[in-house]
């Protein structure tokens, strides 16, 4: 099963070219399922149908899902909504406007990718292709289960236990019922699916593609988006440049804009060297409806295969070299100024920017410290040596 995840800076088109790439994987002759985390759902819009939160048939082969949050947390996830509701009960917040603050910002895309592990599962679908949220946030959610899965190992049995031994007196120290034993375990439930999750999204047959437009600031964050996506682990398999404006005729006013993205074409193609690179001529009209939305992944993809699958080894790797073995973790635009290194028992923590990862080490690094480190061709070399006594 093939699952592509696009994303990009909001406005660029990404949910037309994800919308356009299901259409055409479907009338290939493969089952094909495109859904979104974007809480401003417009996939609908692109395909032109009312689409509902089961998978709703609009073409042979395709069907569309746009995630209900509200729905889903109901269905799944009772036992922590129905503490939160008790908690604002208390505050003495109005129960229509707790049932609606119950679902934790952020719910909808977290719910979506939780769908998309059962529909991975469930042996469906040939291709799944995921419209996922602007940039930022999706970065944020590809964080999330990493960074679960720290605080369920490091810190959620602690807290669990220190709940569960004093909660008579917490609960009338802070005036609010404290959480169950099947809070706790719906918690852990979330981070079990969560990791599986991850596992599917960093497995070979996974990659994000990034949607752009030729714009010197869209440039910049989808530059950034490379580099973050890299260092948790995610595969870039290529990037579409969208709305770019035909040269042929072009009167003084255009030939001033075809000028501009022309530079920035040039950026693009040194930014991504080594990546695949579609691009899509600027329409005078949206591409709505299923056959407008293959047309246009014709184009873009322009004979290639879209659902070829990335070759490689990943953006993380371990070899062995005479002077010891070597973490290679991807971080394209990045120098070494750029990252922050840290070593905590069996992990190691990288830090880029604002995002910081926490990579547990191999059992084989585990017992090495670290000796060097260095960033060459867009890769962070972290050398390990074994501890001298």
């Amino acid at each position: 099963m093939r699952i592509l995840l696009f994303t990009g800076k909001g406005g660029v088109g990404k949910s037309t070219v994800a919308a356009g790439t299901a259409a055409l994987a479907a009338a290939r002759g493969l089952r094909t399922l495109v859904l979104s985390t974007d809480a401003a759902h417009s996939l609908a819009d692109a395909f032109g149908v009312e689409v509902g939160a089961e998978p709703t048939r609009v073409a042979p082969g395709l069907h569309v899902q746009q995630v209900d949050a509200q729905l889903r947390f109901e269905q799944s996830w009772a036992e922590i909504q129905g503490y939160l509701l008790s908690v604002l009960d208390v505050a003495g917040v109005d129960r229509v406007a707790a049932e609606e603050l119950a679902v934790l910002p952020g719910a909808e895309e977290v719910l979506a990718l939780l769908e998309l592990r059962v529909h991975a599962l469930s042996g469906e679908w040939d291709v799944i292709v995921v419209d996922c949220a602007p940039t930022a946030e999706t970065l944020r959610l590809l964080a999330l289960p990493e960074a679960l899965g720290w605080y369920m190992e490091r810190v959620f049995p602690v807290e669990r236990r220190i709940v569960k031994a004093l909660r008579p007196v917490l609960s009338r120290a802070a005036g609010v019922p404290m959480p169950t034993d099947t809070v706790f375990d719906a918690l852990q439930r979330l981070h079990d699916e969560l990791d599986e999750v991850h596992a599917l999204l960093t497995g070979p047959e996974s990659s994000v593609r990034v949607v752009l437009t030729p714009e010197s600031v869209v440039l910049a964050e989808a530059r950034r988006s490379l580099t973050m996506l890299s260092l948790f682990g995610y595969r870039v398999d290529g990037v579409v440049v969208n709305r770019i404006f035909p040269d042929a005729e072009a009167d003084e006013w255009r030939a001033g804009w075809v000028r501009a993205q022309r530079s920035v074409l040039a950026e693009v193609r040194e930014s991504f060297a080594g990546v695949p690179l579609w691009r899509s001529l600027y329409r005078a009209g949206e591409p709505m409806g299923v056959d407008a939305l293959r047309e246009l992944a014709d184009e873009v993809y322009d004979g290639s295969d879209p659902l070829a699958v990335p070759a490689g080894r990943g953006p993380f790797t371990v070899s062995r070299t005479a002077a010891g073995p070597v973490l290679g973790l991807s971080l394209p635009h990045a120098s070494l100024d750029d990252v922050d290194l840290a070593r905590h028992g069996d992990e190691l923590v990288v830090t880029v920017g604002s995002y910081r990862r926490l990579l547990t080490l191999p059992p084989g690094l585990a017992r090495h410290r670290v000796a060097a480190a260095r960033v060459q061709d867009g890769v962070l070399q972290v050398r390990f040596e074994e501890e001298t006594a």
